[in-house]
Parts: C-alpha cells; structure tokens; sequence
C-alpha cells in the first residue's frame, strides 16, 4: 500500500516520499508526516537472519513506495558501505547486567547521524532525477554538533548540490567544531553563529519559509531541502536499526521472540527516539520508550507535566547535541497524539512560537503511556562514565553516559524495578563515539587528563579502552582549517544569498 507524507500543519495535498525529501520542510512550515504508519511484512524470524542492508530495504521499502526495488536498494549499498569501520554497521555491545548498547557510532563522522546522512544524498539525489527536478539542491542545516559533519561528509562535492551548515560557535567540543571547519568540497560552507543551536535552527526555518526568498532562488536555479532531522529522509533510515537491533538480539538467544525490549534514548530535537516510536507502531516489540535528557531537560518536564516550555535558562554541558530547547521533532509526535489534528498541532506550535510554550490535553497525555523522561546532570553523567569504565572497561561518551545514568534511574523507579524483575532487557543508544568528546570523557574517568589537549588524549583513550583511534581523528589531527565564517542570526540569509552569488 502506498504511503504519501502530509504536513502536520494541513491535511491538504499529500506528496509522495521522494517529493517530501526533496522539499525537507512543507510549504506551511510543517513536518511531513506518513498518512499511515505501515506494519512489518516481515516476521521477527526473518529480519533476525538479515543483515544490515537488507533490514534496512525492508523497512524503508515501506515508508519510500515511489522509489523502485532497484533505487532504494541501490541507495542502500552506496550508504552502508566501507565508509563504516565495521562490516556489522551497527554492533550491540552487552556491558554489564544483561542490558545492550546499541553503538551507532561507526560511520565517518563517528556519530550516530551518519545512519541517516550516508544515505540522505542518494535518496535526494534519486529523488530529483524521479521528480526532474533542473535546480540546484541547497541543502540548509544547523546543527548543535553531530547532524553537520555528518551532513558535510555526505554531500561533499555531490553534483547538483551545495550545502550550507550553521553552528553554535561557542556551543559543540573542539572536536565537532574542527571536523566541520576543515570540511573540503567546493559546493561546502561552515558558518559559526554567535547564538546558540536554538537560534542558528530558528534562523534556518525563517529562510525556508520565506516564500519570496524561495521564488527569488528557483528564478536564479536554486531550491532549498534540509537535511536536518526534520526531514522525513532523515527519520526513515534511523527506524532500521531498531528493527536491526531486535532483530540481532533474537538471533544471538538474547531475547526471545516478541519478548519486550525497553529503549533508552539521549535526545534532543527528538527524532532519534521519534524513530524507535514508529519502530514499535510498525510492530516491533518495545517495551517504554525512555527519553533521556540533560540539564536541558525541557522533554523530562513535558512527559512529566504535559507542558512544553522553552521559556528557562539555556544550559552549555558536556553534551552539546543535546542543548536543545526547541524539540523540532516532538511536533510530528504532537500531531499523532493529536488524533492527527492538524489545526490543533498548528494552534499548539504558534503557542510555542508566540509564548514559548504549550500545554497538551489530558486525552493527548493518555496517549503517551508508552514515553518515560528521566534526565541526568552533568555531575551524573560524569559518574556514569567513570562506573562504566571502572565497572567493566567500556568506555561511553558524554551523550551515551547520560541514556545510561537514566536507565539506572529507570530501574530505581517502581515501574523499572517491576521490569527488572521481570527480566526485562533495556537497550541503550550510543550515539557517538568518546572519541569525539575526549576531553569531556577522560577527565570524568580521571581529573589527572584535564591539561592535555584532545588529540593527546585521543592516544591515551585509545590506549586505555583499547580501541584504535578513529580514522575521522586522525583525518583532522593536522587538517587545515577551510571554514572560518561567523556571522549573528539575523545575518543568515545574507550568508547564504554571497554564498550563492545571489545580489
């Protein structure tokens, strides 16, 4: 059955999946939602002998009905190929008390975005050619430290394309910061906003929905698409490795048939947890869905209170990708839960964008039954990272250290205990490699690393988890700097109108 993608602001003129990734955002300036969530056409039995890719095709053959058998798995081979250090893609690794991490961490950039943006270009790509599309694609992104490495390495020099990324320039690690701003490519910019990822997001949203600026740019032969995670292009790709992951505990005799696995997700924009959401609506058997924030726990107070407000202090932590309070992907569970009301989804986000805030009804509240939001602060992520390691040898970054002091929250609570009890397996998202956070992770292991410098401390992390160090470290160790533009917010579309050679 064919799935077609409508915004969460208007039910009028579905699209098909390839028109949606091309556009990224609609017109409205909602989110394309699926018209229906499809249900597996595979049994658990099946998905637990099938590799990486080929889960992959089956899953997202149901979401992208308009791409050809042929297009889609073509799209596939080219994303999860030898760009990954590991034939696997996504190893589980099981650490201590028979709960799993899930490391997402193994493609070039090192971070978990790599899943969804190895393959973004070629879906688009494809896309365009399907929908014959002249322009060229301007691919507009901000990124709190991860999406735009992972995005850059991506798009890099793909014909047709050019792309555009924003930062917060005081607001990621050195590392994050150093492999976008020795990205090469000639249709490649990196621009470091002085603000945070709020308003370098917020900036881009103003440019896409600026219509005049959009007929401007398509009479000069430009269109713009994102590859943020609001794009549907962006969430599809990161349902398979839930499927993958159950799929792979089965065949190791970790879990038994439709045995419930509990998911505990580092979030902030919130698409990454969204993913293992549709996961479980397809049929895939998760237990809670356990959100995990830091001290910018906007999402811990939702869930608990069924109020959303951005209105409080920004916090910079140990885990930049997830100082996020503007969940962009939270807008697309609001419609669902919404009972797909999209006037009442739209009311909701012009209060978030009027007042800074929204509050959902109690009948919306009953039907997230199936989240739960802890939140870990810095000195508790510290710990977990320093207990992980001391307990077992496994080394996590700041972002995984807070999914896991959560769960550890979790299984204090009543509820968690009840499942532990039970026998219930727990699976955490590593969404980065330490590698990437070196500074952050050595000195919660021990105070002795706070003076070097995060390549020196890349050997000794190296050496201490023993683990080769990264190729996408050791790529930047003495790469030149290609990128060295700021600018404020409110300077964005002028950025992007030089860079184009638009006047």
């Amino acid at each position: 059955m064919e799935v077609l993608y409508k915004s969460t602001r208007s039910n009028k003129n579905p699209v098909h999946a390839s028109e949606a990734i091309l556009k990224g955002l609609s017109d409205d300036g909602g989110l394309f939602v699926p018209d229906h969530i499809p249900v597996l056409d595979r049994t658990l039995k099946e998905l637990a002998v099938m590799d990486y890719r080929q889960t992959a095709y089956e899953v997202m053959k149901l979401y992208l009905t308009d791409f050809t058998k042929e297009e889609l798995k073509t799209c596939i081979d080219r994303a999860y190929d030898s760009k990954f250090d590991t034939d696997v893609i996504a190893p589980l690794r099981e650490a201590e008390d028979g709960h799993f991490y899930l490391e997402l961490f193994h493609g070039p950039t090192i971070a978990f975005k790599d899943m969804a943006l190895s393959i973004l270009p070629h879906l688009m790509i494809t896309a365009a050619r399907k929908n014959h599309i002249d322009n060229e694609i301007v691919i507009l992104t901000a990124t709190s430290g991860d999406t735009g490495k992972a995005a850059l390495a991506g798009f890099a020099d793909v014909e047709g394309t050019r792309i555009v990324v924003f930062y917060p320039k005081d607001g990621v690690s050195p590392i994050q910061e150093r492999q976008m701003v020795t990205q090469k490519g000639k249709n490649t910019l990196v621009v470091g906003i002085h603000g945070n990822f709020d308003d370098a997001q917020t900036g881009v949203k103003k440019i896409f929905s600026d219509r005049e600026f959009e007929r401007e740019l398509d009479e000069k032969g430009f269109q713009f698409s994102s590859a943020n995670s609001i794009n549907i292009g962006r969430l599809v790709p990161q349902i398979c490795y839930y499927v993958y992951a159950y799929a792979q505990l089965m065949a190791q005799g970790k879990i038994g048939e439709g045995e419930p696995l509990d998911v505990v997700v580092p979030t902030g924009n919130f698409g990454n947890i969204l993913a293992a959401y549709y996961a479980k609506r397809m049929g895939l058997p998760i237990g809670k869905l356990i959100c995990a924030s830091n001290e910018n726990k906007v999402l811990y107070d939702f869930f608990r209170t069924g109020t959303y407000d951005r209105n409080r202090k920004f916090v910079l932590t140990s885990s930049p990708s997830m100082d996020i309070l503007i969940s962009s992907n939270l807008e697309r569970l609001i419609y669902h839960i919404a009972g797909e009301d999209a006037e009442k989804n739209r009311s909701l986000m012009e209060a978030l964008s009027g007042q800074g805030k929204y509050e959902i009804t109690a009948q919306m509240r009953e039907k997230l039954e199936d989240f739960r939001g802890f939140y870990a602060d810095e000195e508790q992520t510290r710990a977990e990272i320093r207990r992980l390691y001391e307990k077992c040898g496994y080394v996590i970054d700041t972002h995984t250290a807070v999914a896991s002091a959560v769960l550890r929250q979790y299984l204090e609570s009543p509820e968690g205990g009840e499942a532990k009890a039970q026998g219930r397996r727990a699976l955490v998202v590593s969404t980065a490699s330490p590698f990437k956070f070196t500074g952050s992770v050595m000195k919660a292991i021990d105070e002795k690393y706070g003076s070097m410098g995060d390549f020196e401390l890349a050997d000794e992390l190296s050496a201490l988890a023993k683990v080769k160090v990264p190729k996408a470290i050791e790529e930047i160790r003495t790469a030149a700097v290609v990128h060295d533009r700021q600018c404020d917010a409110d300077e964005m579309k002028d950025v992007v109108r030089e860079f184009l050679g638009i006047r």
